[in-house]
């Protein structure tokens, strides 16, 4: 199979800038505000999008060097496989976050509820449709022992 690439479409910025210390995902990075610049080339996509109050923000993790297929993740101490985690150190550094959408000025989008490191490469912008995903969970896994540490854990150097 042949090689991939993307082009970034926009760059995400956030007041973190490292890894270290970030909510390791949107729900514990609430009311923590970002913005997202999308390069001039590509505003006319965003046409209509201001009607969705949350969008999916589909980016590189540039700063994921290299992946272990077993890791550790941030909420256990036991080793995991990482397609099982949302670890950042993966075969394709692809990060996802649901986030809320704030409003948009020409260009730029005003977001919240952030879990994302500043100057990030956006790949892609998607609507969140309740409706599209009404998944029913019945399980999540290792996680369910680990839960009730989401909001007072923050990512650390281990996947530097």
């Amino acid at each position: 199979m042949k090689e991939i690439r993307f082009k970034p479409i926009g760059i995400i910025h956030s007041p973190f800038k490292n890894m270290e210390g970030i909510p390791i995902q949107p729900r514990a990075g609430k009311g923590l505000k970002g913005n997202v610049e999308i390069f001039s080339e590509y505003t006319d996509g965003l046409k209509s999008l201001q009607g969705f109050s949350h969008i999916y923000l589909i980016f590189h993790l540039h700063l994921s060097k290299g992946y272990s297929l077993v890791i550790r993740p941030f909420m256990d101490d036991e080793l995991h496989g990482v397609f099982a985690t949302r670890a950042p150190k993966r075969p394709n550094q692809i990060g996802l976050s649901i986030v809320r959408l704030s409003r948009i000025e020409k260009n730029v989008l005003h977001i919240e509820d952030i879990d994302i490191v500043d100057g990030t490469p956006l790949l892609d912008i998607k609507p969140y449709v309740p409706e599209f995903d009404p998944a029913v969970v019945e399980k999540i896994g290792w996680l369910s022992r680990n839960i009730n540490r989401l909001n007072h854990t923050k990512s650390d150097e281990r996947f530097k």
